[in-house]
């Protein structure tokens, strides 16, 4: 099984990988390899021992297709290969055929100036992932008859490349000018192979073989042998029944997946094709190749591929692939030399089952767009495979759940060698013996280990989609209970998606002027034609479609896009894209007149702008105007005309919160024509401009975000934001959303890259911050989150030369960066895999717009869509805020520790039935087949899938559950309570036994069946406690799940999320409106003391947050609570309340700070007391301040009443004065309603 491979390895030792197979198909390489006989030495001792073994090597060569091909084939060189082995980063080996068909005329030769993308699988051992990422494949006529060697592997297809001595990915990624496009179609067809995304879809009849090959069903099926010979009938019926059962769930839902996706993928459309000679076709999109030229229609068409668009405009809708539901507007391929990118030029690509909206030309009549990707390789090709061939889970989890079942596999072993023993000793006959010990395998090792261990992620997967969060990954719910990280996108995620315009920032002599907030009243120039026309706005059925900030700027002007129709050219002197018209003339000045666009660069994330060029009717040159992120627009402009207090005026609206966008223009008198336009390169057109102003738009945070973060953040979970925003607009939202408390410090990260005289540099700039005053000798209030000591803020560029240029520093600040700001897409992708490698398990929550790739990298990425799933992300919320990712992560945790819970319990049960089967194999005996029966159906099976049924708790903790079984912890619960049982069995026998009624079995007398017996009595019984002992065991419920009593309880509750401070505008008005004076309103308004002490000895006031002590009132409404002769004939306290007089509740208890009545004291807010009501209902949960008088015996014995689930340690004073009192607050938890007399 090794091939020489030192051609790739650059040494002579053989390496691991390429194999020559001995069948009779090599007689069609062609390469002067003699044909070797099928009925060779190798083959026929395969055939050998498949017949010695009773077809048992036949099934080991399924389980590992690898160890057949290094069996059958003799190694030999890769380019004289038949069959390959293909091992990918992840250690997992595939093995595929390689297939040889003649080319005709031409070559496949390496062009090193071509790229292709990174895959995870690499071709061969020994071929690194740098070296196949640069190769391509190029077509050269002319040269000698050839023979194409290739092999298909998860549907791509890679080519032998004689040059390169390696096989490459087949990918048409650089169209290069030398290259005639349209040359021998019948060739790249034999290359590129069809068009198709081909799904399998496999007979009932092979999925069957399949299925029953399981080790699984191998498994069972030994065992339902096994029992009927030891007549073990009805059990043996039972099991065999239910495995078919659920062998035919299993195939039907298969059958019905494969079928779904291949539908999913299946596109069949005729498309019209240039071909050479201007030769005009309709084809079928399954004989597309990359370099045909295909024509769009005008309403628009299901792209059938990947395509670069080369004249007229797109409006696309991708939402199949991002899950972003407004179109993207596609414009043409700019002219130059750049290599082409499918990622870098996203903006200029359709893609393949993206669905396009309207198609406009504009030179010609008809859109052309040239086919660049096919089949696998196109972007809905990627998403099927990384459906069809999901990336694999590497969790500690499964991997030490394979080492606990080996483990009690040698225990099986072990007491096989006892049965053994025993059963010799006893005189039983050799083949009763056999499957004695045999028996004891299949019960130590349940067969239903595997299904058992799903059950809780299936119950938290129903329970996820009743909420409106849809999982395409189940594995991955129990990666979620294990998260310690969550990176959130900005816009849209954190803060709402539509922008709304705060104004107009113009200039006047190169300064700033005063912000306009209607745009529509600026007079006619630069300024208001940049924001009606610098935009990808377009029109379909009367309707404006586009960018939200784009339609929010266009609708501030009160301009109205239209189409480029032939009046308007002939208005403009030329062809235009669109026209962009002033509001009705009694709301404007007469002087406006409408502009035309003659080209648009659309908005590009690695160039951070956009730009256009218009024409005004009465002007001969046409304009440019960019719009985009302030610093790049101002790096783009001439420096006299950006005003000298630019920075100042950029922060000061940044680091209020605004999005900021900057404008800028300049003529071009050098395009007189619509062609002109349109072979401009974008370089030139962005270059020389003149500072305009600024474009501030709001972006409301949404109301969910802060509690969320709030939440994670009590939860010990870091939040970081990664954005492609401003940084100080960013801090901003940081702060709103409370990532960055007031009091915690910033430091700001700016790395430069190397120039010719300097090395790299990184500097660290401490942000300016507003401290909170510390007060000392407070108590800490438990509910805040820990303050971090400081967060790090840096942008792409600092991270990008952090990465190439201070990478052992990296670690030590992602550690501490909470804020990362002007992030491109791919460094989204990049940052999540560097925090992977930190040892986080991260979890990404975006909108998928372009944050497709860190949403694919992280351990869980949630992606906030509208669609019922998305396969940018295995996790899909419908709910378009982040309040799923607490839920999220509350289902993971309680998914996790139930399959802890459910895994222990069937080690331990199948443990609990090997001790008592051995110990009646002591005595010659077993349990019947209907004991049994009993136990591994009714007891423990219901037992286990109920197991999953309890939900998460509704409380968020610190702590988080184990990821590992082989840990001291679980392996020393599991011994101890594996020894307690075994101590119990025991007793009980040996109690049995020495009972005065006890009769033994006749050991001289044998019987065909099982005789009742004391001990096999004693046995069932306790044993059958044992297992439903152990099920309450397991079920643990704190702090991940609900307790055991809610097992039954429909659906899951929903967060616990921190309360929200009513506005203290609201507050006032309603002061006001209820008739209370200024005085009153101003007491009430104060703000909440955030302490446990008081300055007088006779008052103390206590932060209480507990739902059973509160009334129905604000935030900060205070209560004063009078002792003594404070109480009414009935025993209620009495008490004042600014708002509702008489609101109170009864005490539990009375007061023991004196008998006699004592002088009241005057409330400072009502000069008189009034008895509280009836008793009333628990309110709901609101956070007060209750002040009262006399020490705390008053309050806390209403606490004590709980002393059980609270932490609070009291002094030995009598009156329990507040100073000896430690509470953990977080510990109290509401009483039930008849705890307390309320």
């Amino acid at each position: 099984g090794f091939a020489d491979s030192s051609r790739l390895l650059g040494s002579q030792r053989p390496g691991y990988g390429t194999l020559q197979t001995d069948t009779d198909t090599s007689h069609m390489v062609g390469v002067g390899r003699e044909a070797a006989s099928c009925w060779s030495w190798r083959v026929a001792l395969c055939h050998i021992g498949s017949v010695l073994t009773a077809g048992l090597l036949l099934v080991l060569f399924h389980w590992k297709p690898s160890l057949e091909v290094q069996v059958k084939c003799k190694p030999c060189a890769l380019s004289q290969a038949d069959w390959v082995i293909i091992r990918d980063k992840f250690g997992q080996c595939f093995t595929t055929r390689v297939y040889t068909e003649a080319l005709g005329e031409g070559s496949l030769e390496h062009h090193p100036g071509a790229r292709l993308e990174d895959r995870r699988t690499s071709i061969a051992i020994g071929v690194s992932e740098e070296e196949e990422s640069r190769d391509t494949i190029r077509l050269h006529e002319k040269e000698e008859k050839n023979i194409l060697r290739y092999y298909l592997f998860e549907g791509m297809r890679y080519v032998w490349i004689e040059r390169r001595q390696m096989y490459c990915k087949v990918r048409y990624s650089s169209l290069f000018p030398s290259m005639d496009l349209l040359s021998c179609p019948l060739c790249r067809r034999k290359i590129y192979g069809a068009n198709l995304i081909e799904v399998p879809v496999k007979s009932y009849a092979r999925l069957l073989v399949e299925e029953v090959l399981n080790p699984f069903y191998i498994f069972q099926v030994f065992s339902i042998v096994l029992w009927v010979c030891d007549a073990y009938y009805y059990y043996a019926a039972c099991i065999f029944l239910i495995s078919t059962i659920s062998l035919g769930l299993s195939l039907y839902e298969t059958r019905k997946q494969s079928t779904t996706l291949q539908n999913m993928a299946k596109m069949s459309v005729g498309v019209r094709v240039h071909r050479s000679g201007g030769e005009e076709m309709v084809v079928s999109s399954a004989d597309l190749v990359p370099g045909d030229c295909i024509s769009l229609p005008a309403d628009g068409m299901l792209v059938p591929c990947d395509a670069a668009l080369l004249t007229g405009e797109c409006m696309v809708n991708e939402s199949m692939l991002t899950g972003e539901s407004v179109p993207v507007m596609k414009t043409p391929l700019p002219a130059g030399s750049t290599i082409y990118s499918p990622e870098e030029h996203r903006r200029h690509t359709l893609f393949c089952g993206t669905q396009v909206i309207q198609a406009k030309s504009y030179v010609g009549r008809e859109v052309l767009a040239v086919v660049t990707r096919t089949g696998f390789c196109t972007a809905k090709g990627d998403l099927i495979s990384s459906i069809l061939y999901p990336k694999p889970v590497s969790f500690k989890f499964y991997k030490d759940a394979v080492k606990f079942v080996l483990f009690l596999a040698v225990l099986a072993f072990i007491g096989t060698l006892y049965s053994i023993f025993i059963l010799v000793k006893n005189q039983v006959p050799m083949g009763q013996i056999i499957i004695r010990a045999l028996d004891l395998v299949t019960v130590i090792v349940p067969p239903a280990l595997p299904a058992a261990m799903t059950v809780g992620t299936i119950y938290a997967q129903n329970r996820l989609k009743k909420q409106g969060i849809f999982c395409i990954s189940p594995p991955r719910i129990n990666l979620c209970g294990k998260i310690r990280l969550v990176c959130f996108d900005k816009t849209g995620t954190l803060t709402e998606e539509g922008l709304d315009v705060w104004g107009v920032v113009p200039l006047e002599n190169n300064h700033f002027m005063p912000i306009v907030h209607e745009p529509r009243c600026l007079p006619a120039g630069p300024l208001l034609y940049s924001l009606a026309t610098c935009h990808t706005v377009s029109v379909l059925r009367a309707q404006p479609i586009g960018d939200p900030v784009d339609l929010k700027m266009l609708e501030s002007t009160g301009w109205v896009s239209k189409e480029g129709e032939l009046p308007a050219s002939q208005q403009f002197g030329m062809k235009v894209l669109a026209v962009v018209k002033p509001p009705p003339e009694e709301e404007q000045p007469r002087d406006r007149l409408p502009v035309g666009i003659l080209r648009r660069f659309p908005f590009s994330s690695s160039l951070q702008r956009m730009s256009v060029l218009v024409k005004l009717p009465s002007e001969a040159s046409a304009h440019v105007y960019v719009k985009g992120a302030p610093e790049m627009v101002a790096s783009l402009c001439r420096k006299e005309t950006v005003p000298m207090d630019f920075s100042q005026m950029l922060r000061h609206y940044t680091t209020d919160g605004f999005r900021v966008l900057g404008l800028a223009s300049k003529p071009l008198s050098s395009v007189t024509t619509f062609e002109e336009a349109l072979q401009l390169p974008r370089e030139a057109v962005e270059s020389s401009l003149g500072f305009l102003g600024f474009l501030v738009m709001k972006n409301v945070l949404k109301p969910e975000s802060a509690p969320v973060i709030h939440l994670l953040r009590n939860a010990n979970i870091r939040p970081i934001m990664v954005t492609g925003d401003n940084m100080l607009t960013a801090m901003n939202v940081a702060r709103s959303c409370r990532m960055v408390e007031p009091k915690e410090r910033v430091i700001f990260i700016s790395a430069s890259p190397p120039s010719h005289h300097q090395p790299a540099a990184l500097k660290f700039i401490p942000a300016e911050h507003s401290q909170a005053p510390v007060i000392r000798g407070l108590c800490p209030d438990p509910s805040e989150p820990r303050p971090q000591s400081c967060h790090f803020a840096l942008n792409g560029k600092s991270f990008a030369v952090l990465c190439e240029h201070f990478a052992e520093l990296l670690p030590k600040i992602l550690i501490q960066a909470t804020v990362f700001a002007r992030m491109l897409p791919e460094q989204k992708t990049q940052l999540v895999c560097s925090l992977q490698e930190l040892d986080y398990c991260v979890g990404m929550c975006g909108d998928g717009a372009n944050d497709c790739g860190a949403l694919k990298a992280a351990d869980v990425g949630i992606s906030l869509s509208e669609a019922e799933a998305s396969v940018a992300s295995p996790f899909t919320s419908h709910v378009a805020n982040i309040e799923c990712v607490p839920t999220v992560i509350r289902e993971g945790r309680c998914s996790l520790v139930t399959s802890f819970g459910v895994f222990k319990y069937m080690a331990l049960y199948s443990l609990v039935q090997f001790v008592s089967v051995l110990l009646l194999y002591t005595i010659n005996t077993n349990l019947s087949d209907f004991q049994f029966l009993f136990f591994d159906l009714i007891i423990t099976t219901t037992v286990a899938v109920l197991m999953g049924r309890t939900g998460p708790a509704s409380e968020l903790g610190v702590e988080r559950p184990q990821g590992a079984l082989i840990s001291v912890l679980v392996l020393g619960s599991l011994l101890l309570q594996t020894a307690l049982l075994i101590t119990v069995q025991v007793l009980s026998y040996f109690i049995t036994v020495s009972q005065s009624w006890y009769v033994p079995l006749n050991s001289t007398v044998t019987a065909p069946q099982n005789l009742p017996n004391y001990e096999n009595t004693v046995l069932f019984c306790v044993t059958g406690f044992q297992y439903l002992i152990l099920a309450v065991a397991m079920s643990k419920g704190y702090p991940f799940r609900e307790p055991l009593y809610t097992n039954d309880c429909p659906g899951p509750r929903p967060p616990r999320l921190p309360p929200q401070a009513a506005p203290q505008e609201t507050i006032q008005e309603a002061l006001q409106e209820a008739g209370e004076g200024a005085e009153a309103a101003a007491a009430a308004l104060a703000p909440p003391q955030p302490t446990a002490l008081c300055d007088t000895q006779d008052v103390h006031c206590c932060q209480i947050t507990q739902p059973w002590l509160c009334c129905p009132q604000p935030v900060d409404t205070r209560l004063f609570i009078h002792p003594g002769k404070g109480r009414d004939a009935a025993g209620r306290i009495l008490w004042e309340d600014p708002q509702h007089r008489g609101c109170g509740e009864e005490m539990v208890g009375k007061p023991t700070g004196g008998e006699g009545p004592e002088e009241e004291k005057p409330s400072p807010l009502s000069p008189s007391c009034r008895p509280s009501p009836a008793p009333m209902d628990p309110p709901p949960h609101r956070g007060h301040q209750y002040c009262y008088t006399g020490g705390c015996h008053l309050l806390f014995p209403l606490l004590t009443v709980l002393h059980h689930q609270s932490r609070c340690s009291h002094g030995e004073d009598t009156n329990c004065n507040l100073p000896s009192a430690h509470c953990d607050r977080r510990a109290l938890q509401p009483p039930q309603a008849s705890a307390l007399d309320v």
